[in-house]
């Protein structure tokens, strides 16, 4: 289970960067995993804050997005049943100063143009969230777009 927050502010969108598995640094939308009896609600404004650096206000939860996949490690290795579910968050800055986090996950967060971000080396769940943020489905849930599958994240 995980928050994440988009904040847009003046046609920008606060995004953080991590390496993905191979170390290739790629664009994440601010927020990450609950600790054990955390509301979700805590979550994102933790999760923001450590990535970010700035303390915000959630204004608006967007939606749940729910993301099953088997993975295999290595050749012929075992199988890992992953099931995440993240909540998405509107959320607008109240404080602080943008900054790295300090020995996280990320290492870097920074604004970027909406119009770059098709550009951008990015985890699908960047997609998910704006497309939640621009369509603010009734149900707080994203269907498929003619026939397409939503991106797995």
């Amino acid at each position: 289970m995980a928050a994440y927050a988009i904040c847009v502010r003046d046609g920008r969108i606060l995004l953080a960067r991590s390496p993905a598995w191979d170390g290739t640094p790629e664009w994440v939308v601010p927020g990450g995993g609950m600790e054990h009896g955390e509301d979700p609600y805590d979550t994102v404004r933790r999760e923001v804050e450590e990535e970010t650096g700035y303390r915000v206000e959630v204004t608006a939860l967007l939606g749940v997005d729910s993301s099953h996949r088997v993975f295999r490690e290595g050749f012929g290795g075992r199988s890992l049943d992953h099931h995440a579910v993240r909540c998405v968050y509107e959320a607008r800055i109240t404080g602080g100063e943008l900054r790295p986090e300090v020995d996280g996950s990320t290492d870097l967060a920074a604004w970027h143009d909406l119009d770059a971000v098709p550009g951008l080396t990015r985890v699908r769940m960047v997609d998910i969230a704006l497309r939640m943020w621009r369509e603010r489905p009734a149900t707080g849930h994203l269907t498929a777009q003619r026939g397409a599958r939503l991106p797995e994240a």
